[in-house]
């Protein structure tokens, strides 16, 4: 969009601008020593700002430092480095000789954070639950990398849909694309604009640059504005003035699962970064880094519409009886038809043969990122940054499909001018989809190529196609083809089919890889985000309270090419929306009690505009034990998918919410009826089907009775005196007359008016209320409680509505899968669901260095929205009952350099609903539960200013998988070094 690009101009330029023209001031010059309390040996890259100021610098090899800077004495400078107590010192002149002496911190909970308030504090009187990680926690992870660490933290749950794409979410309502969790790096919004998601980590940020990664579960919108529904995960990259020098890392190892292709194979990971400062003035960094593996397999053959039933349970359709069967990771088999071939000619459901999904998706996963930024500080109140990142991978992600998305790009650039109270920022995401496809639908048009399902003659009517000749065959109308045999027939039907590892196969596969929907599998999108936003914080000139405002303005770009929205023949469409903030925060009684009050007001141009409020207080009785309550409210602009998505797939007809899509229906004319309404009515219909077939058999035992001789000619039946025989006979013959009257009682049934039509709602962005209590202290100088209570109240919940429409013409043609098409789209339903939650965390700090960790958390459905149920949707919570982690670790056994940290996690079994399993049972798509083992041992190679590091991840071999159609997971083995020009020792 040109204008979004205009404004992007502007604002460099003004940058630039504010580069020239900085004025001398009277200077304070301070240099000196930083070392170890304990040892005396020199700290390198401990970091020495001026407090209120964006001003600092870093300790060289030697552990000196020296900063002049035009703030006016007297001021304060912090001094901290990661693993040590931060000090402040109050500098009055200019001084040479400060000889700083770090302790090590050995007193948990007190972590500096940013994220509960948008301002810095103790992680202890934050207002909200947050977790996170530093670059000491993410350095001694037993997880190959620190994304894969999130599984572990209190309340976290994650969804492994490829080795590079792991979606994180909390409290409940989990998805493999989590819209409800938003992801921030560097500020920005990492999802991907078309799809309104983060895709994992495969182009986020690399391990090298993280400074640190926080996550607030639960409602954030009042901060953070739009779909921080159920939390909010920031991850932070190291400054280059902060962090200078050059650091690599090769990681290498295995990767086991006994259902891959190959059980075994390499994975490597390689990373780079560099920084450099100039004066204190100016720095830039560049990082880069590069993942390859063969990816973890999904290859779960069951049949999705007998999971529970154990005769149908057999691992593939060569051994399943079943003719409709519809394997979990075979794509092809959704496309089906009802053919008459059951006994009295009932209709019995047959699909296509499929293919598995391992012939279908490119499983050579890999991850490129690259990143760069320039920082110049303009004065020593102001930085500003320009900075781009690049991300290009290959992975796999499960929605109503599975995707291979395959050379995915994303890109991010960012201007942004900072200061110590305040910033500006603008930046575009840029998402192209490179060669991704859906699986699913490749495998159904693989079928179509080489037979198509149904052939139509110009008026209409069926001349051919795949289950005309299975039909044929059954009936015994091919000569060498044995009648009444299913297996048979379907060898008949499929005797052109193409095979996997053939060239026909492959040739058939990129081509139609290569073809854009809905003629392809290919989608083409080239989704971009235009992002604005700013936050002031008065702190400087008012001093009774603290209080922040700030505002941003969004314009979603979409471009698919009519692939993925509503956008084809040349259609353009963009989606604005802007909001605004404020909070106020004020201390009383000596810091014993912190109320805080923010409010945000945020309009999207599709939907009403959203107020969501939030109030908080925390009691400090004293430093170490602090209370928290409060009640927090957020919300969730449906989606641009959930608003504009024009799409087939196997599963159904995905369309948008907004009226456009849904006043497709043509209701007046062709009614759409709800899953559960449709239900209903094929249970009437064979209910009377089968009262009419008792009734006939009644009718014709009787007829038998007054004449046999006459019943065997009248109705072609070969005579006998067999009692059983007979019995046979007149059932059958019940059954087919019965059956044959199932249009007319279906239309009957239908007319009724019984069974009402889908009516259409109001689409709205959906609301959650949220009472959250906790605790954070020092129960002994040794031992760290952190423990959580929230209740949700959720409103206008957006679930996804299916409803069925005939396209044959007439009602009747909803009683056949080949004349009906399934539309799937989002909804909102005006009733209440609830939620709620609670997690204990106790880290104990043990003598010599050893640290034990435990906790525990507990999400639960209280109740759902009847009206949603009723109408055949689902609750989709996607989230066990119980979650524990346990740790134990000691990064320096006995001054030795050697560390070593274990992880236990286990999770409880549950039910998984998602568009994915819509056709099947609500209750049978269960995932079990697991428990994992991670270990890692390292060592300090101080000489070489180096880390070396041996680890493995699920070490005792029991796969695992997190989500319905998602790979199982097995172990991961590796041996990784780390060399950091800033490493202390």
């Amino acid at each position: 969009m040109k204008s979004n690009f205009t404004i992007l101009r502007f604002s460099t330029i003004t940058v630039l601008i504010l580069l020239i023209g900085i004025t001398s001031f009277a200077q304070t010059k301070i240099s000196g020593k930083v070392s170890d309390a304990s040892t005396k040996e020199s700290l390198v890259g401990v970091s020495i700002s001026v407090k209120g100021k964006v001003v600092g610098t870093i300790t060289d090899q030697k552990g000196n430092f020296s900063l002049t800077t035009v703030t006016p004495v007297p001021f304060k400078i912090g001094v901290t480095i990661v693993g040590y107590a931060p000090q402040e010192f109050t500098i009055t002149d200019s001084k040479s000789d400060l000889n700083i002496q770090m302790v090590e911190q050995s007193v948990m909970g007190q972590e500096v954070v940013v994220s509960a308030s948008r301002v810095e504090e103790n992680i202890m009187k934050s207002a909200a639950s947050i977790e996170k990680m530093d670059i000491r926690a993410i350095r001694e992870t037993p997880s190959v990398n620190f994304y894969d660490a999130l599984a572990n933290i209190k309340g976290v749950e994650m969804s492994t849909q490829s080795l590079t794409f792991k979606s994180v979410n909390t409290r409940g309502f989990n998805s493999n694309g989590n819209v409800r969790m938003v992801q921030l790096m560097d500020g920005m919004d990492n999802q991907a604009p078309g799809l309104n998601f983060s895709v994992g980590n495969i182009v986020g940020m690399s391990e090298l640059d993280v400074e640190s990664v926080e996550l607030i579960p639960g409602a954030a919108s009042a901060l953070y504005g739009p779909n921080a529904i159920n939390g909010i995960l920031l991850m932070n990259s190291k400054s280059p003035f902060l962090y200078q020098g050059l650091s690599a890392s090769v990681k290498t190892g295995i990767m086991n699962e006994s259902n891959r292709s190959t059980a075994t194979t390499n994975f490597n990971d390689i990373s780079v970064r560099y920084a450099k400062a100039f004066n204190n003035k100016f720095a830039f960094k560049v990082n880069f880094s590069y993942l390859g593996a063969k990816d973890w397999e999904a290859t779960d053959y069951r049949d999705g519409y007998n999971l529970s039933n154990s005769l149908f349970a057999n691992p593939n359709r060569a051994t399943n009886p079943n003719q409709g069967y519809d394997g979990v990771n075979t794509y092809g088999d959704e496309t089906a038809s009802d053919l008459p071939i059951g006994a009295g000619g009932s209709n019995v459901r047959v699909s296509r043969t499929g293919y598995y999904e391992k012939d279908l998706v490119d499983y050579n996963t890999r991850s490129l990122k690259f990143n760069a930024s320039l920082h110049y500080r303009l004065t020593e109140k102001v930085e500003a940054i320009i900075q781009g990142n690049y991300g290009n991978g290959t992975s796999v992600y499960t929605g109503q499909d599975r995707y291979s998305l395959k050379n995915f790009d994303l890109g991010q650039y960012k201007i942004e001018l900072k200061g110590d109270n305040f910033f500006l920022r603008a930046y575009t995401t840029q998402e192209r989809s490179g060669d991704s496809y859906a699986a699913g639908t490749l495998g159904q048009l693989v079928n179509e190529a080489y037979n198509p399902s149904v052939i139509r003659n110009a008026s209409g009517a069926v001349i051919g196609g795949w289950f005309a000749e299975y039909a044929t065959a059954f009936a015994g109308g091919v000569p060498g083809v044995t009648g009444g045999n299913p297996a048979a027939a379907r060898a008949f039907a499929d005797r052109n089919r193409l095979v996997p590892g053939t060239q026909q196969f492959d040739d058939a596969v990129n081509a139609i890889k290569k073809k854009p929907i809905p003629n392809g599998a290919g989608f083409n999108d080239k989704t971009n985000l235009y992002h604005y936003e700013g936050m002031y914080n008065f702190k400087n000139s008012v001093k009774f309270a603290e209080i922040i405002v700030g505002g941003n303005y969004r314009v979603y770009s979409l471009n698919s090419e009519g692939t993925l929205f509503a956008d084809k023949d040349g259609r353009s469409i963009s989606i604005k929306e802007w909001g605004a903030y404020g909070q106020i925060s004020k201390s009383f009684f000596s810091d014993v009690l912190k109320l805080s009050a923010s409010a945000r007001y945020d309009k999207n141009e599709n939907f009403d505009g959203q107020f969501t409020p939030r109030v908080s207080a925390v009691i400090s009785p004293n430093p170490e034990q602090n209370f928290r309550v409060s009640y927090q409210t957020g919300f969730r602009i449906p989606t641009t998918q959930n608003q504009y998505i024009d799409l087939k797939t196997p599963q159904a007809y995905l369309i948008g919410g907004l009226p456009e899509f849904t006043n497709r229906f043509n209701s007046a004319t062709n009614p759409a009826f709800t899953r559960n309404t449709f239900l209903s009515a094929v249970a009437d219909i064979t209910a009377q089907v089968t009262a009419l077939g008792t009734q006939l058999g009644n009718s014709l035992a009787q007829e038998f009775g007054a004449n046999p001789g006459a019943f065997f000619q009248k109705y072609g039946i070969t005579p006998t005196s067999d009692p059983a025989a007979i019995q046979a006979a007149i059932k059958n013959l019940a059954t087919q007359q019965a059956t044959a009257q199932t249009p007319q009682i279906a239309a009957g049934v239908l007319a009724s008016g019984k069974y009402q039509p889908y009516q259409q709602k109001t689409f709205k962005p959906e609301k959650v209320r949220t009472i959250e209590l906790g605790y954070k202290g020092l129960l002994t100088p040794k031992l760290f409680l952190d423990a959580y209570y929230y209740h949700n109240t959720y409103k206008d919940f957006t679930y996804q509505e299916i409803v069925l429409q005939s396209t044959s013409g007439s009602p009747l043609g909803l009683l056949n899968t080949g004349t009906r098409q399934v539309y799937a789209f989002p909804a909102t339903s005006e009733g209440e669901t609830t939620s709620e939650g609670w997690g204990i965390g106790l880290d104990y700090r043990l003598d010599k260095g050893y640290n034990v960790g435990f906790n525990v958390s507990k999400n639960s459905l209280n109740g759902f929205d009847n009206n949603i149920l009723n109408s055949g949707g689902r609750a989709e919570f996607n989230t066990p009952n119980y979650r524990l982690n346990a740790s134990l670790g000691n990064r320096n056994i006995g001054g030795s350099g050697f560390g070593f940290n274990v992880t236990w996690r286990y999770q409880e079994g549950f039910v998984w609903q998602s568009g994915f399993t819509a056709a099947w049972s609500a209750t049978d798509t269960n995932i079990p539960s697991f428990n994992t083992l991670d270990a890692q041992i390292s060592k300090k190679l101080t000489g070489i200013k180096s880390i070396l590091k041996i680890g493995g991840t699920n070490i005792l071999g029991k796969s695992y998988t997190t989500s319905f159609g998602n790979p199982s997971v097995g172990s991961m083995f590796y041996v990784g070094l780390t060399f950091d020009e800033l490493l202390n020792k």
